[in-house]
C-alpha cells in the first residue's frame, strides 16, 4: 500500500506541474525546477530507512549530478529553436546529456570527488 501512496503522489505531482506548464509556461518551468523529486525522493528514502546519512549522501550527489543535466535544457530549445522536430530533439538532447554525465562522473573521479 505504501508503495501504491508514493507512485500516485509523485504521478499527480508530475500530472499537475505538466497541466499547469499548457496555460502557464513561466509558472510550469519554475514549478518543474524546483526540487520536487529530489524532496520526494528524500521524503520517501528516510520514511524507508530512517537513516540521516542517505539521505544526506543522496542529496550531495544530487548537487553534484545537476551540472550535466543542464546541458539537455540547453541542447533540446536550441535544436528545436534550429527546425529539428521534437522526437530527434528529445532523444538527441538525451543522447548528449548521457555522453556529458559519463565524461563528467569520469573527471569528477579523477579530481577525488566521490559520487
Amino acid at each position: 500500500m505504501y508503495i501504491l501512496v508514493k507512485t500516485i503522489v509523485t504521478a499527480l505531482l508530475i500530472v499537475g506541474i505538466s497541466e499547469c506548464g499548457k496555460k502557464f509556461s513561466f509558472i510550469g518551468g519554475i514549478l518543474a525546477s524546483l526540487p520536487i523529486t529530489s524532496l520526494l525522493a528524500f521524503i520517501w528514502l528516510y520514511q524507508d530507512t530512517k537513516d540521516i546519512s542517505k539521505v544526506s549522501e543522496l542529496s550531495l550527489t544530487i548537487f553534484w549530478m545537476v551540472i550535466p543535466s543542464l546541458f539537455f535544457f540547453l541542447c533540446l530549445p536550441w535544436l528545436l529553436k534550429k527546425g529539428w522536430a521534437f522526437y530527434p530533439s528529445l532523444i538527441s538532447s538525451s543522447i548528449i546529456m548521457a555522453v556529458v554525465y559519463s565524461l563528467y562522473v569520469i573527471a569528477m573521479k579523477k579530481m577525488g570527488v566521490k559520487l
